[in-house]
């Protein structure tokens, strides 16, 4: 059994973030010690540590949740996780190309040479319109 800075330690996971994801239900309350103190297994440790990697990829609490639901239930179709994992894959490459649009943008504007002033600066400029555009990063 570990209390939650061990835990923490283990997973790099600070202990208000294991807190948090008890309190939104993804992680189960910890079981507690004659002192009171919170103690967690090895299966707590594995699920932190798929949430945290899970969180590291990009997915929602919500995603996050149906995983971890649809791995309590080994009978129901993996389909539900393919469709959650296809989804991330798609707005993975959405972000993607919005980074590469920046990219483009920046490396032209990091190479003209004409100065500008604190009041009309390029990079606010071509930022806001990234802005108006919708393709701003999240």
């Amino acid at each position: 059994m570990l209390t939650i800075g061990e835990l923490a330690k283990a997973t790099g996971t600070n202990v208000s973030t294991i807190r948090y994801w008890e309190q939104t239900g993804l992680l189960a309350p910890s079981g507690r010690s004659e002192g009171n103190q919170r103690r967690y297994t090895k299966d707590e440790q594995d699920r932190l540590a798929f949430i945290r990697h899970a969180r590291d990829l990009g997915l929602s609490v919500d995603a996050i949740r149906d995983l971890i639901d649809l791995s309590e239930r080994p009978d129901m179709p993996s389909m539900e996780a393919d469709r959650i994992a296809a989804e991330q894959l798609a707005e993975i490459r959405e972000k993607i190309q919005r980074l590469k649009m920046l990219e483009t943008e920046l490396v032209q504007i990091s190479t003209r040479k004409v100065p500008s002033d604190a009041n009309n600066s390029r990079v606010i400029q071509a930022l806001a319109r990234f802005e108006r555009s919708g393709t701003e990063a999240e």
